[in-house]
């Protein structure tokens, strides 16, 4: 007997009337009418089966700390770097840890199961390093949790960020973080990518940089990373997050600087809803988007996904988990508005999002871990454009997340009783 069959399905990929067959966690059939006995049944009825949301880029140390100690009103990156300056002494480790482990509820219920976090490694105590292992600890069963060391005070700014940042690696934080454009010089965020690269190269790590998060178009780091990245044979194993000065630069430039990105390998993040809101502050009119190149970046090959980044934090008062929410924003902001470009921005939150952070064992696929969300949705286009309720949600072949469907009632002389906001758009190519 089966664990678990969900029948009906529709896939990413465009495939209708599909079954998927689960036994000790994992992915063992994936067809039409598969059928047989199960000890759980789902109906997906022609609704949308996907892996699991991944968010690749979020600060889980800040998240859900909105007004501590006061709010970020110019609402600028600076304020809010400084304003987390002023949060960090306050911060205990119980805090963290009760405020993480209440946005991981949040996460599971939007099916959002693999979350790569930085932590800032710039407090001499390590008090977040320590919170967040603890919470990678507990939510170990039921989401994936990728830790960066992050030196959110620049690693040469900052006197005991390198020391820092190694002890945190020590500790068992998965990944190398920095800052650059947060030195004090070019030529220091220059060097700080050589030497994290060559950090992450002598212990066999991945590299996550914030990267030329500014409108600044001289601000050119990501063009040393994925230099340092060839010099150090980190090919695929290297993001560079944020890159927003990318919209600022000529077009000429450009057109030397993604080829080299796609020669590296190396995966590029955008943070749409938080891109958006902390860049350009300085202009008056017209307004920069603050987003980088991501249809060029595409279309060159270069992988790309979407991160979240805040939820309720010192940089960003919004946020609700909702990866799809992160793709809408990118769409519109993007105007990645053909059908082909929406399908894409669904897989920059899904598998495109999963490749750039490593993440093994991910896919529907037959023999993966059966980690599955079933959404208020049809295909890919219509969860973006509805941001659809999770129906189920299933980690390694167990329902831990269900959600009623949304369902309106009328009462309207003539017209239906019920609105199923699924079930308004057209056939596909009408």
């Amino acid at each position: 007997m089966l664990d678990l069959l969900i029948e009906n399905a529709n896939l990413a990929d465009g495939r209708t009337g599909i079954d998927i067959a689960v036994s000790g966690g994992r992915i063992v059939g994936i067809g039409p009418a598969i059928g047989g006995p199960a000890h759980t049944t789902i109906d997906a009825t022609g609704r949308l089966v996907t892996p699991p949301f991944v968010d690749p880029h979020f600060h889980m140390d800040a998240t859900l700390s909105l007004g501590l100690p006061r709010m970020n009103r110019s609402g600028t990156l600076l304020e809010g770097i400084a304003l987390w300056g002023e949060l960090k002494p306050l911060l205990t480790q119980e805090a963290v840890v009760e405020r993480a482990l209440r946005y991981c509820d949040l996460a599971v219920s939007q099916g959002l199961l693999a979350i790569r976090s930085h932590v800032d490694v710039c407090d001499d105590r390590l008090l977040a390093v320590e919170a967040l292992l603890e919470v990678k600890k507990r939510v170990a069963p039921y989401i994936d949790l990728q830790l960066v060391a992050f030196p959110q005070d620049g690693f040469y700014r900052s006197s005991t960020a390198e020391r820092n940042l190694l002890k945190a690696l020590d500790m068992g934080v998965d990944v190398v973080g920095g800052i650059p454009h947060f030195e004090r010089t070019m030529a220091d965020g220059a060097a700080s990518v050589r030497r994290l690269c060559e950090i992450a190269a002598e212990r066999g790590l991945m590299v996550d940089l914030h990267c030329d998060e500014s409108d600044d178009p001289l601000s050119r780091h990501i063009e040393t990373l994925a230099a340092e990245t060839i010099r150090a044979g980190l090919q695929g194993r290297v993001v560079g997050s944020h890159l927003t000065s990318m919209h600022s630069m000529d077009n000429y430039y450009v057109s030397k600087l993604i080829p080299l990105m796609r020669e590296a390998g190396v995966h590029a993040v955008a943070n749409p809803l938080i891109n958006i809101t902390l860049q350009g502050r300085h202009d008056t009119y017209p307004k920069r988007r603050g987003m980088t190149r991501v249809p060029e970046l595409l279309k060159a090959g270069v992988n790309v996904a979407f991160g979240h980044d805040c939820v309720m934090d010192p940089w960003y008062s919004m946020g609700s988990g909702d990866m799809l929410e992160v793709a809408s924003m990118a769409v519109h902001v993007g105007q990645m508005t053909a059908l082909d470009a929406i399908d894409t921005a669904f897989h920059c939150v899904t598998d495109r999002a999963a490749k750039a952070i490593g993440l093994e064992d991910y896919g529907l696929e037959v023999g993966k871990a059966a980690n599955l969300v079933v959404l208020q949705a049809r295909d890919t286009v219509e969860a973006i454009r509805l941001k659809p309720t999770r129906l189920s949600v299933v980690r390694n072949g167990k329902v831990i997340a269900e959600t009623a469907p949304r369902m309106a009632r009328l009462d309207l002389p003539g017209r239906p009783e019920t609105v199923d906001p699924a079930a308004y758009a057209p056939p596909r190519g009408e």
